[in-house]
């Protein structure tokens, strides 16, 4: 009888497809407990034997290494047996097998033993583990049977990503593209091996911790290889895991406090990492490594951690932001602005520095903390550091990632408002920089420089206002010499449409394609530089409808400024002019950035001082309404509504009668829009 259930828990463990694998190590789960000491005996046998044979395919081989792994950790834990050195030698063979889930599956293995024998396996197989972790470290290409395909791919690969440039004739960048993104032989799932022995001995591997295991792991935490750091970083969760447990406050004792400061910064060097994964898995092992000290010993590394867990919060990556978040609830509770404020000088210093990196999403991200810091922070604890701050926002004021500049642009309208006399030597920098965003092509930018400019009205009052209610007119007067549409595309050449010209302008030259813009696979944004005032490479020049576009924004945002509210409604006029152009075909674009500004702009000016304004819209609103645009038509649906809900329905309809019947029509339709 024993026989023939071993033959059926084998047969499925052993199948070749994968699925009847997974079912079978689950029915094996859930049967385990009711079999006899025998039987297991006699399955284990018959899983060592297939695991030992060389000659079994790969797909016995890993069916029975997790069929072995279920039976070893539902079997009572024991220091040494027989079968269990048995295993441990035949999944320490394999370790090296040619196919990458069964050297994954000899890992868990190895890390179930750990479990069950208390890290007596990793003992005996430490120097084993290390030599295979150290030897593949360092990538070393050979001809040798094993290995001429691989180089073959590398070769092929090499001249695929050095082919692009003529000029170029070595594959320098070519090479190190290479280095930095390829796989490393059988370093992951050593590393991986490592981890699963690491996380079953969980406390009991304490003792094993020393500096040479230490300097293995941040050896892989500084690679060259990206997937290397990534892995190593998850050993490390698994390493600093183990301090969290009952007396771990005994810091003496605790090798996580002991080597707290070369962990640290190698944690720190993660949470900044260029690649999202890499800094993720950081994320995970910093939680870890904070979460088991002391809330009094987490201090000592405050200074290093501290900062870059706090600009992640607003990492463009969700997973790395989400989960950094949560860490800073869970590390700082309640104390996340005193704890900025302890450590100020830290924070500062590595947003500055976070300004300066070579991801995009990294300076974003550091102008939005810097911004969170004129707003969030006692004055005084910033106070000493705004010229700083102002500085680096100012240089990411001219970046090439139009992100980077709405967020520095935000960010710097933050800091004059809370620091006006400490930013009044920047204005003259700044004032070009604001306008400049105010006409920018991207709308988001346009909006976001008319905040900015809005809170330098509230911080210098009258002094300024008069220059920005000049520009204000003269940008929404200059609509009417918008170019129409058929001038747009200047730069193609005129008369019958020739292929080879056509050809040249999307992708069939080289030349288009040869020391151009790289791309990231670890980002959908490409690699952009800080740049420069005039450095424009990718930005067109602005069109005379979005320089108005943005003056809209402005206005509807200054109504709310006290000192600015008459000066606005004396603007209304030239407003209501500007949006009735509409010989170019982006004219349905600037009504519904109307339509989105009104019902702002009436709350700020009070609705006696608009209804007396309303009708100059009036007829604006109603055609954007009935435009074929479907974001025109909605934004101007959603500003009727939001207009009645301010005025009352009845105010609306009256002025709209008195204005033009026929529009009742489509305002009796459009009352039966939900309000938002």
């Amino acid at each position: 009888m024993f026989g023939q259930e071993v033959e059926r828990v084998v047969g499925g463990l052993c199948a070749n497809q994968k699925l009847e694998r997974d079912r079978a190590v689950v029915d094996l789960n859930v049967k385990i407990k009711s079999f006899s000491p025998e039987l297991i005996q006699s399955l284990q046998k018959a899983l060592l034997n297939i695991i030992s044979d060389c000659t079994s395919p790969w797909e016995s081989k890993h069916g029975a290494l997790l069929g072995l792994r279920a039976v070893v950790l539902m079997s009572e834990p024991e220091v040494e047996s027989q079968i269990h050195l048995e295993l441990r030698q035949a999944a320490l063979k394999i370790l090296t097998d040619q196919e990458v889930r069964v050297r994954q599956a000899a890992g868990e293995l190895l890390g179930a033993l750990c479990q069950q024998d208390g890290g007596a396996t990793y003992s005996s197989c430490r120097s084993y583990i290390l030599e295979l972790v150290q030897s593949n470290l360092e990538r070393q290409i050979t001809d040798d049977e094993g290995s001429r395909s691989e180089h073959e791919n590398t070769r092929q690969l090499m001249e695929k990503l050095s082919a692009g440039s003529r000029e170029r004739r070595n594959s320098g960048d070519a090479a190190q593209i290479f280095h930095d993104t390829a796989g490393w032989r059988n370093l992951e799932t050593n590393m991986k091996c490592l981890e699963h022995m690491i996380a079953g001995a969980a406390a009991r591997f304490l003792p094993y911790i020393d500096q040479d295991l230490l300097d293995l792991i941040f050896k892989a935490l500084t690679h060259t290889n990206r997937f290397v750091r990534e892995t190593g970083f998850s050993v490390c969760a698994a390493l600093v895991s183990c301090g969290a447990y009952e007396g771990a406050e005994l810091l003496e004792t605790n090798p996580m406090f002991m080597y707290g400061d070369q962990l640290s910064r190698h944690l720190g060097q993660g949470l900044a990492d260029n690649w999202s994964q890499v800094r993720l898995a950081s994320s995970v092992a910093t939680r870890k490594f904070l979460m088991s000290l002391p809330p009094l010993a987490r201090e000592r590394f405050f200074p290093v951690l501290l900062p870059r867990l706090c600009l992640n919060r607003y990492y463009v990556a969700e997973g790395v932001r989400l989960h950094s978040q949560e860490t800073w609830r869970q590390v700082a509770g309640s104390e996340g602005k005193a704890l900025v404020e302890k450590y100020i000088d830290s924070v500062v210093s590595y947003y500055i520095e976070a300004t300066e990196a070579d991801n995009h999403a990294v300076r974003e991200a550091a102008c939005a903390c810097i911004a969170e810091l004129a707003l969030k922070i006692a004055t005084d604890a910033v106070r000493a550091h705004v010229p700083d701050l102002l500085h680096a926002l100012t240089v990411c004021f001219n970046d090439d990632s139009w992100p980077v500049r709405d967020a520095a642009c935000v960010a710097c309208g933050n800091f004059i408002l809370c620091f006006p006399e400490e930013a009044q030597g920047t204005m003259e920098e700044l004032y070009p920089l604001f306008f400049t965003n105010l006409q920018d092509n991207i709308p988001s930018v346009r909006q976001g420089a008319a905040i900015a400019i809005a809170n330098v009205v509230r911080a210098y009052g009258k002094d300024v206002l008069p220059m920005i209610i000049e520009k204000m007119k003269e940008g929404l007067k200059g609509v009417e010499d918008q170019p129409s549409e058929s001038e747009k595309y200047g730069d193609l050449e005129s008369g019958p449409a020739l292929y080879g010209v056509v050809k040249r302008k999307r992708d069939n030259d080289m030349d288009l394609h040869s020391n151009k813009q790289m791309y990231s696979c670890g980002s959908l944004a490409p690699k952009m530089g800080r740049g420069g005032c005039s450095d424009c490479r990718f930005r067109r020049p602005p069109q005379l409808w979005e320089r108005a576009d943005g003056y809209v924004y402005l206005a509807s945002e200054l109504a709310g400024v006290p000192d600015a509210a008459a000066e606005v409604t004396a603007c209304l006029p030239v407003m209501a002019e500007a949006v009735r152009h509409k010989h170019y075909t982006a004219h349905i674009t600037l009504l519904e950035t109307l339509c989105k500004s009104l019902p702002h702009l009436a709350k700020g000016l009070g609705k006696r001082v608009f209804k007396n304004h309303l009708h100059l819209f009036l007829d604006a609103v109603f055609y954007a309404l009935e435009c074929e645009n479907a974001l025109t038509s909605s934004a101007a649906s959603q500003c009727l509504t939001q207009i009645s809900q301010l005025l009352g329905p009845n105010i609306l309809r009256g002025r709209v009668e008195e204005h033009n019947p026929s529009y009742l029509k489509a305002l009796d339709a459009n009352s039966f829009i939900a309000p938002l």
